[in-house]
């Protein structure tokens, strides 16, 4: 009797006809599917992408040079140098990141004591060669000030879970 009904079965082709169902079920359901040079998903505020270093309001750069990030990076991607400005404050001289090396932990955002140093919204930042990929003070300064406004939007969101 099961060989039967496998006849049948196999006979009225009940495979195609459940995945035909199938189809038509998702058929008119909402699509999933982004295209995704013109769409993009959401982010995550915890999101860890290119690196970025911020400034004050007044425009004066964060970091005090106090070398935390570069010590706590377990890459050893940061390289700092440091010296003292005219008013007694220290600031950097020299801010590298080698982002050939950086693991992308967010070990040196979470060490910086007045997040000077973060890993921002962008994640399309691909290369043609290595060299590019070696980022210093100038540029890591420009990518804050072009994602300052999601940098801050993020840092606040998240600044609850801290």
């Amino acid at each position: 009797m099961a060989l039967l009904e496998r006849g049948a079965y196999g006979f009225w082709l009940g495979e195609i006809v459940g995945g035909m169902a199938l189809t038509l079920r998702y058929f008119f359901k909402r699509k999933v599917t982004l295209n995704y040079p013109y769409e993009k998903g959401p982010l995550s505020p915890r999101f860890r992408g290119e690196h970025a270093l911020r400034r004050y309001p007044n425009g004066e750069e964060r970091c005090i040079a106090c070398k935390l990030c570069e010590a706590i990076c377990p890459a050893q991607a940061i390289t700092i140098e440091a010296e003292p400005r005219d008013d007694g404050s220290r600031r950097t001289t020299r801010y590298d990141i080698d982002m050939t090396k950086c693991i992308y932990c967010g070990l040196c955002q979470e060490a910086c004591p007045v997040d000077a140093i973060v890993e921002g919204p962008n994640f399309e930042f691909a290369t043609e060669t290595r060299e590019e990929l070696m980022y210093d003070k100038a540029r890591l300064l420009g990518n804050g000030d072009r994602w300052e406004a999601e940098i801050a939007a993020n840092l606040a969101a998240d600044a609850p879970y801290r």
